[in-house]
Formats: C-alpha cells, structure tokens, sequence
C-alpha cells in the first residue's frame, strides 16, 4: 500500500507543469506586472502602448535553424499585433463614444455639486483612455481608429443618468468579450484596467439611478464586436 501511495507520489512530482494562461502568468509572472505597473504610472498616456513581445531561442541551435525559428517569432508576432490591434481600436472608438457622450453632458448643466463632479470626473477618465488606446495602437504600428462622432439624447438628468448607467454597463461588457481574443499580456493588462474602471463607473451610476450594481448576477455577461 506505501509503495503503491510512493509511486504516485513520484509520479506527480515528475509531471511537467502545465502551461499558464495569460491571465494566470500576469498574477504569478512579477516581471510582467512591475512592468505594466511601471507603464502606468509614467505620465505619458503613450506609454501604454510599450508593449515587449519577446523571442526566447538557444544559442546551441545552428545558424540554420535560428533563422528558422526567428522567420516563424516574426509572423507569428505580426499576426498577434494585427489581431491585437483591431481589438484596441474597437475599444477605441467606444471610448471616444464615451468621452462625447460625458462631454456632452457636462456642457448640459444638468448637473452640479457632487454628482456633478462625478460626471466630470468619469469624463476625464475616459478622456484619458481614448488617448492611452491611441498610443497603444501607434506603437504596435497600428493607425488609430477615426472618431465616429456619436449623438447622444441630452433630455433631462434622470434620462441621461440611466444612460449612462447603459453606457458603461456596455464598455464593461464589451472589454470583457475581447480578453479572450487578446494574444499580447500587455495588452491583456491594459484592457482588464480599464475594464475594471468601466465597471465601477456602472456600478457607482447604478447607486445613482437605483438599478442593480451587478444587473447580470454573480458573472458579467460579455458582448461582442
């Protein structure tokens, strides 16, 4: 029985580790965090888009067969930057939507004392990143996406709070359908930031208007493209 209880044992330390997912390797990888940490504390909004793919190789292999393996690092790093890259303008041109729309409702007046500074203070977050996205996106050698210009409803402050109850609860939703699909962990690292301010912002407009801080139970539903 203790030699049957020994192998097994042996057997589960002899087990080669599995490989981590993206959101996995940011929790245990230090590295990868101090690093995004570093990114966003710098002043630039720009530097959210200084993101390190890198291509680990031996230098035993032949010279023949290192140049193999860069040719296959290359495409397959432009392949994940192009598909990267259409993720963060979609994200883009929400939060330009999003900037218009709380830009909008500031130079309503609908608002004024603290719920008045919320708004201006939500606007400036999402301000801030619209212009982090777009320097994410021209650093991966991307061209950021063109602002659509968006028409918002600007009727009274009760319609317009349950807007932006919907609007927010959406950017959230909409973040969180594309992590999946987000191959670069920085870029990973920089959409699960903002989504998790979007997701305040629902929830603190949900206190506002009386609706419910998590209106789709104990898991966010996403929403695609």
């Amino acid at each position: 029985m203790s030699s049957t209880t020994s192998e097994h044992s042996r057997a589960g330390e002899e087990s080669p580790p599995q490989p981590a997912g993206i959101v996995e390797r940011l929790v245990r990888d230090d590295v990868d965090r101090k690093r995004f940490l570093k990114m966003a504390g710098t002043a630039g909004a720009a530097s959210f888009g200084a993101f390190v793919l890198a291509a680990c190789g031996s230098s035993t292999k032949t010279s023949s067969s290192t140049t193999t393996a860069a040719s296959t690092a290359t495409s397959t790093t432009a392949s994940a930057m192009t598909g990267d890259i259409a993720i963060l303008n979609y994200a883009l041109t929400l939060e330009y939507l999003e900037r218009e729309f709380y830009a909008k409702v500031v130079a309503s007046g609908l608002f004024s004392g603290k719920v008045g500074s919320l708004i201006k203070e939500f606007g400036s977050q999402e301000a801030t990143h619209v212009e982090a996205l777009k320097g994410a996106v021209s650093k991966m050698g991307g061209t950021p996406a063109a602002n659509p210009n968006g028409k918002f409803p600007i009727t009274s402050a009760t319609q317009v709070a349950g807007l932006a109850y919907t609007v927010e609860n959406l950017g959230a939703a909409a973040y969180l359908g594309q992590a999946g699909n987000i191959q670069s962990p920085e870029v990973l690292a920089t959409a699960l930031a903002i989504h998790s301010v979007e997701a305040r912002h629902a929830a603190t407009l949900g206190t506002l208007v009386k609706k419910s801080l998590t209106p789709d139970g104990p898991f966010a539903k996403p929403d695609d493209m």
